[in-house]
């Protein structure tokens, strides 16, 4: 397969106006943070850019003033750049609050079937009961992956590799091998059965990156494995010659979304240069997305599990959000990555 081909200059200099872009919005303690600043962690370790950590460490010190919020599965996300400001900067108190949230997933987390994830969000006004979305298997699972093998805590590994599982049995079709946005345990059933581009790239980025950390030795080694293996081999024939994924997977007639684009792409990125075709229209098809000031456009606004199709297709993509900057970010870190450590 032909080497990637872009300017490592141009993708560096996107790069920086992401990231100052996204640090011209407002969060709270929250997914949308969560996302967009696991991308400013890749970004810097991509770089070796010192002030994207400098950026980081302010708002979160900032925010820690202020104690921890109520957690939920979706505020878990905050966890990664604690994560990874622990391990820029070897300040303990940011693996101590990482620690409570991991204990907070342990003991209050709520769950159903075997020990998965009920989605949860901050908000006392939207209860999922029995839901599991697949938004979870980065919000959380991958969080308790992480913070397990950065501790050697095998608890915690466990746990997140139990979401793993439990979202791929509730989750995984086993005919196309895409993954539906949610399940409802009580219906016993996948609500409106759409497969969402955003949420296979939940899963397909997240399984990429934790085979990165789970032993090969280690029986949920092969099962990830294989799961990804059928996503990716499925994915990248639903590739639009933009370079882009519709949002609704299986729906042409769908627009094509950025932020779910570049979380698959990224998943290509992993398996070296067997998917370059792939990841060479995506180059195109994602810098495309990518405003002067650093906006990442055509991102879909935050989606619930909808009724129908429909309901997917009618999701605004106008505004700025922080998935899209955070994804897009993993991608061109990826990219940046890709050279550093070529196949």
């Amino acid at each position: 397969m032909p080497p990637l081909v872009f300017d490592e200059k141009e993708i560096r200099d996107v790069i920086d106006r992401v990231v100052h872009r996204t640090f011209r919005m407002d969060f709270n303690w929250d997914w949308p943070g969560g996302v967009a600043f696991y991308g400013v962690t890749e970004a810097f370790e991509a770089t070796g850019r010192e002030e994207y950590i400098a950026l980081l460490k302010e708002w979160v010190d900032e925010k820690l003033e202020d104690g921890l919020p109520k957690l939920t599965i979706n505020g878990a996300s905050i966890g990664h750049s604690l994560l990874s400001l622990y391990k820029a900067t070897g300040e303990e108190r940011y693996m101590d609050v990482a620690i409570q949230m991991a204990e907070h997933l342990k003991n209050d987390a709520i769950r159903f079937g075997d020990g998965v994830f009920q989605h949860t969000v901050n908000s006392e006004t939207y209860n999922f009961p029995e839901q599991a979305w697949v938004d979870t298997m980065f919000m959380a699972g991958y969080f308790l992956v992480r913070i397990g093998t950065m501790l050697g805590n095998k608890e915690y590994l466990e746990d997140g590799l139990r979401q793993y599982h439990g979202h791929e049995d509730l989750l995984q079709d086993p005919v196309s091998n895409l993954y539906y946005h949610g399940w409802d345990n009580l219906a016993q059933n996948h609500m409106s059965g759409i497969f969402w581009a955003r949420g296979n790239s939940w899963a397909a980025f997240t399984m990429a990156r934790a085979l990165e950390l789970v032993e090969v030795t280690h029986p949920s080694f092969m099962i990830i494995e294989g799961s990804l293996r059928d996503q990716l081999s499925a994915l990248v024939r639903l590739q639009s010659e933009n370079g882009l994924w519709h949002t609704v997977l299986t729906d042409p007639a769908s627009y094509e979304e950025a932020s779910g684009s570049a979380g698959i792409a990224a998943a290509l990125l992993t398996k070296g240069s067997m998917y370059n075709k792939y990841v060479q229209k995506s180059i195109h098809g994602i810098l495309g997305c990518i405003t002067e000031d650093g906006t990442v456009s055509r991102v879909s606004a935050g989606t619930a599990v909808m009724k129908d199709a429909e309901g997917y297709k009618g999701v605004p993509y106008k505004r700025i959000q922080g998935w899209g900057q955070g994804l897009a970010l993993a991608f061109l870190s990826g990219l940046l990555e890709s050279r550093k450590n070529p196949y």
